[in-house]
């Protein structure tokens, strides 16, 4: 299994604005690491994506990156069955709340979220802190052969994974 590591949360990354630009052109209007990385996504079969928990949310950058990336890929990258798995870093409270955050990304994509033996998460307020908790170690060990496993078993069955039916828009304006 090859790995890519990609930070961001040291980029300049605007939030989305809603113009739909993605819509017609097949890419976002803002010409950053978003579009940049769109083939790095085409071309993966899992992502591990993590984040420090700051007031219960996201890193903002990377909020901004992921809603920029599902909403312009939305039509034209399939991420059906890629394998997603959301880690979380937290000093204290909130991480339960940014970990949801991070999992509707894979959900709304159709994505196979990889679990472990307790949330991903570790606790910590510097990176050598997170060292020291065993639990959250543990954790990570498990959900990389939980990863590496669920990535083996969908490419050894990837003939038969299952067509994905037409989107379907709701809306219930009925003016």
């Amino acid at each position: 299994i090859e790995t890519v590591r990609l930070n961001i949360g040291n980029k300049d990354i605007r939030g989305c604005i809603g113009c739909n630009y993605c819509a017609e052109h097949g890419k976002c209007v803002f010409n950053d690491i978003v579009n940049e990385t769109v083939s790095q996504w085409a071309e993966t079969d899992g992502v591990v994506i993590g984040s420090p928990v700051y007031y219960a949310n996201l890193n903002g950058t990377l909020r901004s990156y992921l809603d920029r990336l599902f909403y312009s890929t939305s039509r034209t990258l399939n991420k059906a069955m890629k394998v997603g798995a959301a880690v979380i870093s937290s000093r204290r409270a909130g991480s339960t709340s940014a970990f949801d955050q991070l999992n509707h990304y894979f959900t709304i994509s159709a994505m196979p979220i990889v679990s472990s033996t307790y949330w991903n998460e570790v606790h910590g307020f510097q990176a050598s802190d997170v060292e020291e908790d065993l639990e959250g170690l543990q954790t990570m060990r498990n959900l990389g052969r939980n990863m590496a496993f669920l990535l083996k078993a969908i490419d050894a069955k990837r003939a038969e994974i299952p067509q994905q039916e037409k989107n379907y828009f709701t809306s219930f304006n009925h003016e």
